[in-house]
This record gives structure tokens, C-alpha cells and sequence, in this order.
């Protein structure tokens, strides 16, 4: 049988050219600096809730500092909303812009023509071209995928697209939408966006609940697309090995549900587990490690409180069958994408995950050993700018983007 919620409560809203600079080698000596720990948690503002978390270490974990010497630097801000990041085989950028095109960035910031040809996307709101990725043989395909909001009949959904890179790099040729996440609704809000590669070459896709009071139960119910972590083949088909192929009425393409707005999917990469991030309310922004079939509780559960103040379904944060975050912010960071650091540029990253977060105008560092959390650092909160995507280039410095008409594009690496 497929669950469903029938009591809620009211939500509010709100490069042609390559770089030069390659990462060291595998066998390079180890950088002599490593991490300062054990300092006060970051986080010193007065919660939303009076919410206990589950176990030690759920939230508000020690501080920590990298002893590695930076080098931050804003190497373009000639981006228009730019959302998502995607590392071409040779180190540059391709970046999605919300309002449909996508760029090309050097990694000293030289930033293409738009590229044109992609289907017409719904930029209202949180809508927009959102996320994109490289499919793993681009090498020889130059096949992109990528995630956005569509307009239809019923109202706008999230989809998921894919075309050929022309050998010109001006447009992209032959798209097709393989996927759509419905049913559709006539808001602009929560549409996920976030898509990757599983080691088996399927795509994982992230949407969202769309936000509303009557959307919100449809988290929790497996025969609709939202508030779900989606598993596809390459033509948009449901994996082989879904959890719910056998589940009567329920979309074979789901894999995991009860999520709110996921703006963050990123692999492990010594591990292969995938990991998320997704909005709570006021507070209750997760983090999460994904495992097929389970339930992540929205909004049955939850460590965040509505916009107005009152608490979510009589405060229930935890309940048998539903997953606990690994980690939560309470007041709220507003997490959008992130990744595992696996270079060796910076050592003393290894295996951290970095976040870009927007209210929180920071980008966040997390350690993390036996799937919890022991650290956490926030890099560049000098700088007040919104952070909707981090990824590490082919170089091993951390490549982040801004939202804004001048959106920057910073490149942060060593000194």
C-alpha cells in the first residue's frame, strides 16, 4: 500500500580554451598543514524550535578550521543566475543559467557565447534551467543532461532533458525530455534540480514537493514524482533494481521519498554512497545519506517549524520507519549543491563535503567519519554572496557560483 499524509498545515514561501594548471599527482607529498579541530560550533545564533536532536552530534558539531593557506579568488562575473556546474573532460566549466542557457568557463574565468537550443524553461520563481551533468562517456558521445522547469497544460513540473554538445560548442543539438516529474501544479516553488551518475551509469534526479499545502502530502506518496530521489536509465526509464518496481501503484522510478526541496546529490568517493541536502522550513535544513527504498520523512517529521511559527504536524521529529538527517541547521543555511572533495590539491580535505549555501552566504565544510558528522567550517562568509553550486575542478581547487544577474564565478585553491 502507498502512503499518504492527509494532515498538513500550510507552508509559506518564500570555454574554449582549457586551463593550464593540473592537479598533483596521487603520489605528491602530502601537504604538512592539516585541519585545526575541536573549536566552538560555528553556529552561534538562537534556534527556531526548542527541538531536541536525536543523538549527539545531529547538530551544532564542533568547529574546525583548514590550516591549508587559500588562495579565493572571483574569476568572472559575467554569469546571468547561474545555478549549476558540470566539469568537462579538458577542466573547464559548463554552467546551466537560470533564465535557459548554458556558458563555458575557463578556469581563469573566460566565459563563452550562450549556448542556445535547449527547451524553453519556466524561469519564474524558483524555476529555471537547474542542474547538469556529463554523461560518463561524453568523451566520445558529448551527451549533457540536465534539469528544469517546464511549463505545461496543468502547470509547471520538473523534467529532465538530454542533447549532444555540437563539435562547435554554440548549441545543443537533438534535445529530448526523458523524464517528468508529475503530476503538474500551477506554482513556482520547489523543483529539486539536482542530477548525477550512479557508478552503474543511471541517473539519480532530485525533485521537489512544489511547496504548497496540497502538494506537500505527495512527498509521502509513492504514485506521484515529487519530494522523491528518482533513479533513471539514460532514456528516462526506471533502473533495473529499483526499490518500489514491485510495489503496486507506485512510480517504478522512485527510489527514495518524504523529501521537502533537494538542491544537493553528491557520491562519496571512497564509499559510493549518495548523500543530499534539502530545505527545511525555518531551521530543520538537512543533510542525509541515501539509502534505496527509505523513507526521509517530510512532513510527517522534521526539525524545522513553518515560516509563520507554528510547529510542523504538532512537532513530531521522529517516528518509526523514517529516517533521521545525519545533520541539521537550525536557523536555517539554505543548502543548494555541493560535493566530495577527493583531490589532493588541499589533503586535509580529503573526503569533506563542501555545500553552497545561500541565506547562509557561506560555503560549508563538513567532515564526516562512519556516516556522521565531526566537523564543521564555513568558508568565504566575508563575502555576503549566495552560493547555489561547488564543484572541484580537474585541478582540485573548488569551483562555486552566485546566484545574481552578475553572477560571480570564484575559484578557491591554494596558496
Amino acid at each position: 500500500m502507498i502512503p499518504k499524509i492527509f494532515a498538513v498545515v500550510s507552508s509559506a514561501v518564500l570555454i574554449s580554451c582549457s586551463g593550464n594548471s593540473h592537479e598533483p599527482k596521487p603520489d605528491a607529498p602530502a601537504d604538512k598543514d592539516s585541519t585545526i579541530h575541536n573549536l566552538a560550533p560555528v553556529e552561534t545564533k538562537e534556534a527556531n524550535s526548542t527541538y531536541k536532536p536525536a543523538f549527539e552530534g545531529q547538530t551544532r558539531v564542533a568547529g574546525m578550521k583548514t590550516a591549508t593557506q587559500l588562495d579565493i579568488k572571483v574569476i568572472s562575473e559575467g554569469l546571468v543566475n547561474p545555478w549549476g556546474i558540470a566539469v568537462l573532460p579538458d577542466g573547464r566549466l559548463l554552467i546551466t543559467e537560470k533564465g535557459g542557457t548554458l556558458r563555458i568557463a575557463t578556469t581563469s574565468g573566460e566565459l563563452s557565447a550562450p549556448i542556445l537550443g535547449l527547451p524553453a524553461v519556466n524561469s519564474e520563481g524558483q524555476g529555471g534551467l537547474l542542474g547538469v551533468t556529463l554523461d560518463p562517456d561524453f568523451d566520445s558521445n558529448r551527451m549533457v543532461y540536465w534539469v528544469f522547469a517546464e511549463k505545461t497544460g496543468g502547470g509547471n513540473l520538473t523534467a529532465v532533458a538530454k542533447g549532444r554538445l555540437a563539435d562547435d560548442e554554440k548549441k545543443i543539438e537533438n534535445p529530448v525530455v526523458i523524464y517528468r516529474a508529475t503530476p503538474a501544479f500551477a506554482g513556482t516553488l520547489h523543483y529539486g534540480g539536482r542530477i548525477l551518475f550512479d557508478k552503474s551509469g543511471n541517473l539519480f534526479v532530485s525533485t521537489g514537493e512544489r511547496s504548497d499545502l496540497q502538494t506537500r502530502p505527495k512527498s509521502q506518496d509513492l504514485a506521484t514524482g515529487l519530494g522523491k530521489i528518482v533513479r533513471i536509465t539514460k532514456d528516462g526509464k526506471p533502473a533495473a533494481g529499483n526499490p518500489f518496481v514491485n510495489t503496486a501503484g507506485a512510480m517504478p522510478e522512485n527510489y527514495t521519498y518524504g523529501h521537502r526541496n533537494v538542491q544537493g546529490l553528491a557520491i562519496h568517493p571512497e564509499t559510493g554512497d549518495l548523500w543530499e541536502n534539502e530545505f527545511g522550513a525555518r531551521g530543520g535544513d538537512e543533510v542525509n545519506r541515501i539509502e534505496a527504498g527509505k523513507n526521509y520523512g517530510w512532513p510527517i517529521i522534521t526539525y524545522s517549524i513553518e515560516y509563520g511559527g507554528q510547529p510542523i504536524n504538532n512537532g513530531l521529529t521522529q517516528k518509526e520507519g523514517m529516517e533521521q538527517p545525519v545533520y541539521y541547521w537550525d536557523p536555517v543555511v539554505s543548502p543548494s549543491g555541493m560535493t566530495f572533495y577527493s583531490g589532493n590539491l588541499i589533503p586535509e580535505w580529503k573526503n569533506n563535503l563542501f555545500i553552497g549555501c545561500l541565506s547562509g552566504s557561506h560555503i560549508v565544510r563538513l567532515e564526516i567519519k562512519d556516516n556522521k558528522v565531526v566537523g564543521e567550517e564555513r568558508l568565504l562568509t566575508d563575502r555576503q554572496d549566495r552560493f547555489r553550486d561547488v564543484q572541484q575542478g580537474k585541478d582540485g581547487a573548488l569551483y562555486a557560483v552566485c546566484d545574481g544577474a552578475h553572477g560571480k564565478l570564484y575559484r578557491i585553491g591554494k596558496k
